[in-house]
């Protein structure tokens, strides 16, 4: 295999009308080692099925996104939550990573608490780390870039989320660190080194302007933006991570195009941007 790319994890949300096949059968022929998964595709495929597929082509998961969105204010949703979260869990286990990305959630209808829904999410990692780990799984925590804080994430930056992850044991809880989320933030260098060994994933994508009006799909091509991408790497790895590093872009533009065209762009684009 090309050294370059032992690292190298297309998250399937890239290729988002792509079956689990078809990804995970280009996978393997460009040699790749890694896929990263999203829980609503494995369902609709079948976990058990899902987890055979990629063994049989001799692939390991990077992660399994996603689960989390622990902010409610009704105590048998919060309840709901937790147990959603366990399922979220033993997919996992079941496909063979022991990273499970978890998205915060944002603030509750109505809210303006945001310690309060800070706190919340506390509460159910605390609840769900030590299930976790009896499973081989860590949970990790992703800060989103700001923008997102009211409805979907309450964790808006890299030393919150370590904030919310130094309360559990390394071995239980970590973070991840999404370029497209955290690069903006001038205690993002020093917040990797922090990290350490709590850094479960580096994910990369590129910030490209103007934002569509959904912003969630306002994720970049690397190379397309102003992502110093190879920079944050180098920071990741100098704090010791050397796990996968996963390509995640969610981009309207990249999901109508054909699959395989989209697939070797990410690698050609990873090889001269992030490596």
């Amino acid at each position: 295999m090309n050294r370059s790319l032992d690292r190298y994890s297309l998250n399937q949300a890239t290729t988002k009308y792509w079956p689990l096949e078809d990804v995970v059968a280009a996978s393997a022929r460009a040699g790749l080692s890694w896929i990263g998964l999203w829980r609503e595709p494995i369902q609709e495929y079948g976990v058990d099925k899902a987890a055979k597929l990629v063994a049989e082509a001799g692939l390991k998961v990077s992660s399994l996104c996603r689960s989390g969105f622990f902010t409610s204010t009704d105590p048998a949703e919060r309840k709901a939550k937790i147990e959603e979260n366990r399922r979220a869990i033993d997919e996992a286990a079941t496909i063979g990573t022991s990273v499970l990305i978890l998205v915060s959630g944002g603030l509750p209808p109505g809210s303006r608490d945001l310690d309060g829904a800070r706190s919340m999410v506390r509460d159910g990692l605390a609840e769900l780390a030590p299930y976790a780990a009896e499973r081989g799984v860590k949970l990790a925590v992703e800060p989103l870039h700001p923008m997102f804080c009211s409805d979907r994430c309450v964790v808006s930056s890299l030393s919150g989320a370590l904030d919310l992850a130094e309360q559990f044991p390394a071995a239980q809880v970590g973070v991840i660190v999404d370029a497209y989320h955290l690069w903006w933030d001038a205690e993002v260098y020093r917040q990797i080194e922090r990290a350490g060994e709590r850094i479960l994933s580096y994910q990369v994508s590129d910030w490209v302007v103007p934002l569509p009006a959904d912003t969630l799909l306002g994720r970049g091509m690397m190379g397309d933006g102003a992502i110093e991408l190879r920079r944050l790497r180098e920071a990741c790895d100098a704090a010791g991570y050397d796990g996968p590093i996963e390509v995640e872009i969610f981009n309207q533009k990249l999901w109508d195009a054909p699959g395989q065209e989209v697939f070797d762009l990410a690698l050609e684009r990873y090889q001269e941007h992030v490596i």
